[in-house]
């Protein structure tokens, strides 16, 4: 096991231990332990995925994507793509979805969140093991909507942990970083 993956199995067992009300998380670090290429889109059953809660300057404001392909809004992320720095693929994916620099990604899961991807040409229905870090925007907050992207939204958090339209494990987010 390599050290990345020893770090984010202690990981899964700590936010296990900090929220272990939340029904998904159990699943992160047995699945973590059943494949060795948990990590690359390529494995039919699910793989990992990591994602940023991209929030502003001033803690008030989330940036969610409006995503291309399943049509609602949701925060940045992305395919591990072989990479099990998990925490480095989310700040990769938030400035590659953002075009913003200068983040900075906190220690530590934010949220955890497994999730079926239904089927589409070529690719079956499959499980996303998604893994949350916070992300802080820098001096600048001009993003720019990539391909991936229908749009960008800088969105107030309070707003969205009340907004019942709102994907749940956004909410879940929101009512977490508002309670911090």
């Amino acid at each position: 096991m390599t050290a990345n993956r020893r770090a984010l199995a202690a990981a899964l067992a700590d936010y296990e231990r900090r929220w272990p009300l939340e029904a998904a998380a159990p699943y992160f670090g047995a699945f973590l332990g059943q494949s060795v290429d948990a990590f690359e889109r390529t494995l039919a059953i699910g793989h990992f995925t990591g994602s940023a809660w991209l929030v502003s300057g001033d803690g008030q404001r989330v940036l969610l994507t409006h995503h291309r392909k399943l049509g609602r809004w949701f925060q940045l992320g992305g395919h591990a793509d072989g990479d099990d720095d998990l925490m480095r693929v989310a700040l990769r994916e938030a400035e590659e979805e953002s075009g913003l620099r200068g983040l900075a990604v906190e220690p530590g899961i934010f949220d955890l969140d497994r999730h079926r991807i239904p089927a589409r040409a070529g690719e079956p229905e499959h499980w996303h093991y998604d893994v949350r870090y916070i992300v802080r925007a820098g001096a600048s907050e001009d993003f720019v909507v990539g391909d991936e992207s229908h749009a960008l939204a800088w969105r107030e958090i309070s707003e969205v942990a009340s907004d019942e339209g709102a994907d749940a494990s956004v909410r879940r987010m929101a009512v977490k970083w508002l309670a911090r």
